[in-house]
């Protein structure tokens, strides 16, 4: 069973490697954020990432996040591959938030065995927005509680990613509604960005 998972750990790493970070920050380790875990739960949507392979093509995604009475969390990924027109799916994981982080470091349950970390990098004051990480910056999210972000938010947001040792370059926005597709900056639902 363990070489079973060890290739496909280095399938999962083979997937998402990426040129090397430019940024002068890129060897500072990332710190979580605490959060009010009851308050945190809920829909958010997915304004921009460095996808994960299995992302990618999506449009109008999202997470939904729901704490259960163990203290283990429901997390749902939802989303359309390729387009508006096709049928949303619906991908279901269970977090675990790990010890001592405050609620800002999760452990999730791809598939048994396999488990990766998620980091809550920034979540401001009200619940709004919200930036998710990844311990290698490989992988990054900006979340919105609204389908819609301006872009002096949208800057900002990939600003503080910037200070944290992120290559921002990597980061495309996810279309949210059919117009956005094909504009600047925004992923394609065919490409495999």
């Amino acid at each position: 069973m363990s070489l079973i998972a060890a290739a496909v750990c280095l399938g999962f790493a083979g997937c998402t490697s990426q040129p090397a970070n430019p940024n002068p920050r890129a060897a500072v380790p990332l710190s979580t954020v605490a959060v009010d875990l009851p308050r945190y739960m809920g829909r958010w949507y997915v304004i921009a990432n460095i996808p994960y392979f299995a992302e990618r093509g999506f449009v109008g995604s999202r997470a939904e996040w729901k704490l259960r009475s163990d203290g283990r969390i429901d997390d749902a990924f939802v989303g359309r591959k390729g387009g508006f027109d096709g049928p949303e799916k619906r991908y279901q994981f269970l977090d675990r938030v790990k010890e001592g982080s405050g609620g800002g470091a999760w452990r999730v349950r791809l598939f048994w065995p396999i488990y990766v970390s998620q980091l809550t990098l920034y979540v401001d004051p009200d619940y709004r927005y919200t930036l998710i990480g990844y311990p290698d910056k490989s992988l990054g999210w900006i979340f919105s509680r609204e389908p819609d972000m301006d872009d002096a938010t949208y800057r900002a947001l990939l600003a503080r990613f910037h200070a944290m040792g992120y290559d921002t370059s990597q980061f495309r926005r996810i279309p949210q509604k059919p117009d956005q597709i094909g504009q600047p900056g925004f992923a394609s639902p065919g490409s495999h960005d």
